[in-house]
């Protein structure tokens, strides 16, 4: 009988954690044991995986003890404690946080665009992009591929789940007091004053509202969401010195992150060159045609897995320069679907020939 991997789900009882069971129920059954780890609080806990009930276990050193792979989606400073003792017991661990992301001996991986780089793993850690990134970045390596991307102007429209369950329920909280007041969003404040000092995790009312600041405040007024974008898509892409700029916004929407993008390549591209390499990329939708309103939006692409790409445009003023829409579920593609991907990539390389 083959001996299958060992999986430890570190993080499971998270809102992106459960997703990460969904999938590994819907995919083909590469693992032996799969073990549910999360916080003391959340131990006892029973989850469904495989179509079987399972208990989840305390985080501890003892509960690593025989795992093959081990996926992380833990807060930043968690993963950095626990990352290093999971590989020390002879794990390879996924991480979903951004705790690994930019160190030079960690490779940041998107199956789809640069699968070769999980092999490289000289600390045993391989680390999955933040949501926004992936949101995107499916459509730019297959594009960057063909055109050679040289430049990378993006406006995210991030939903209330990037900011985790929290954000979820502030949103919900904030709709339904608003939902009150019939005249809410027609003068200034009325807003602010329907829904309370209680922001949750905004720094700004998240509904009948956008708020352009995601992350926390860095140098030159950026925020760390921004820098994200532009410090991972370099390196996925393998583009050091790419230039990218980056504005995040919030919008009232459960999940789905969506982005506007003007990718400028190194040569000349059309419309019907693009719509023929992204309607053939794997984990890519083209969805495009706007006189019959098809483009994507987070109402239709929620709880699906691939990158969805409208609106797809020739710059007016550069023959060098795409314009196009994305969409795709944060909590799926965004998070535990590239973390669970990246780990059956491993799970494959274990296997016996």
């Amino acid at each position: 009988m083959t001996h299958k991997p060992t999986l430890a789900v570190v993080g499971a009882t998270g809102a992106v954690g459960r997703v990460m069971l969904q999938i590994l129920s819907q995919h083909a059954d590469v693992w032996g044991e799969i073990r549910l780890l999360a916080s003391p609080r959340s131990a006892s806990a029973k989850l469904a995986v495989r179509g079987e009930a399972c208990e989840v276990h305390a985080l501890s050193e003892q509960a690593l003890e025989g795992v093959d792979v081990a996926l992380f989606d833990v807060p930043d400073e968690v993963a950095a404690r626990w990352a290093p003792v999971a590989v020390a017991k002879g794990a390879v661990v996924v991480d979903n946080s951004a705790a690994f992301r930019q160190e030079a001996d960690v490779p940041l991986v998107v199956p789809e665009v640069n699968p070769h780089c999980v092999r490289v793993r000289p600390r045993g850690i391989v680390a999955t992009p933040n949501c926004t990134t992936l949101s995107m970045i499916v459509a730019l390596g297959a594009l960057h591929a063909e055109f050679g991307l040289a430049e990378l102007v993006v406006s995210s429209y991030q939903a209330a789940s990037g900011a985790g369950q929290r954000g979820i329920d502030t949103l919900r909280a904030q709709l339904s007091l608003l939902a009150a007041e019939p005249d809410a969003g027609t003068t200034p404040g009325g807003v602010r004053r329907a829904v309370g000092d209680d922001l949750g995790p905004f720094p700004a009312p998240l509904a009948l509202n956008v708020v352009p600041w995601v992350g926390t405040p860095q140098d030159g007024g950026w925020s760390s969401e921004e820098l994200k974008i532009r410090e991972e898509s370099r390196k996925i892409l393998g583009l050091p010195d790419l230039r990218v700029t980056a504005t995040c916004v919030r919008v009232p929407v459960i999940s789905t992150h969506s982005a506007s993008v003007h990718a400028r390549f190194e040569s000349e591209v059309t419309v019907a060159r693009a719509e023929e390499i992204l309607a053939t990329a794997p984990g890519v939708v083209l969805f495009d045609d706007p006189a019959a309103g098809d483009f994507p939006t987070p109402a239709d692409v929620v709880g699906t897995d691939p990158t969805w790409v409208g609106r797809v445009r020739r710059s007016m003023d550069d023959p060098q320069a795409l314009e196009l829409f994305v969409c795709g579920d944060n909590l799926r593609k965004g998070s535990a679907l590239n973390t669970v991907q990246i780990a059956e990539l491993v799970a494959s390389e274990l296997a016996p020939n």
